[in-house]
């Protein structure tokens, strides 16, 4: 039951990325370009979500448990560290120069947009990077 469930959240998420246009990287690369070809709509879409997302986490955590799953699983950290700064950092220049983040990029390449053959694999190995860095290096393991 659980898997029927995320799987129709992810069509949800993906049909939603669709319909607002958040699958094409121009809509990104206008949103950053302040001085020529400005295009705010990223920014009401992610204040949509925002507003949303408040909602609904309001709503969701009155209850004592999810509806498809045994119980939340909220953050346990609130440090700021090294690997908080640096993650955010890398995604968001990642983002900046090509475009894409990850749900976008799924989306888009399941609609055979250019740009993704490559940025998609380069997602899959930068993902595997950071999780064997986080492993095996002494500063960034979680031991």
């Amino acid at each position: 039951m659980a898997f029927l469930v995320n799987l129709a959240l992810g069509l949800l998420f993906g049909v939603g990325l669709i319909v607002s246009g958040m699958s094409d990287p121009a809509k990104v690369l206008n949103f950053l370009d302040l001085f020529g070809t400005w295009d705010p709509s990223l920014a009401l879409v992610m204040g949509g979500a925002v507003l949303t997302a408040f909602i609904g986490y309001r709503i969701v955590l009155k209850r004592a448990r999810p509806i498809a799953g045994g119980g939340f699983h909220s953050p346990t950290k609130n440090n700021i560290d090294a690997r908080v700064l640096a993650g955010p950092a890398i995604f968001g220049i990642g983002w900046g120069l090509s475009g894409f983040c990850p749900g976008p990029a799924l989306t888009a390449i399941g609609l055979g947009a250019t740009g993704t053959l490559a940025f998609v694999p380069a997602m899959i190995v930068g993902m595997w990077a950071a999780r064997f860095v986080v492993e095996t290096h002494p500063l960034t393991s979680r031991a």
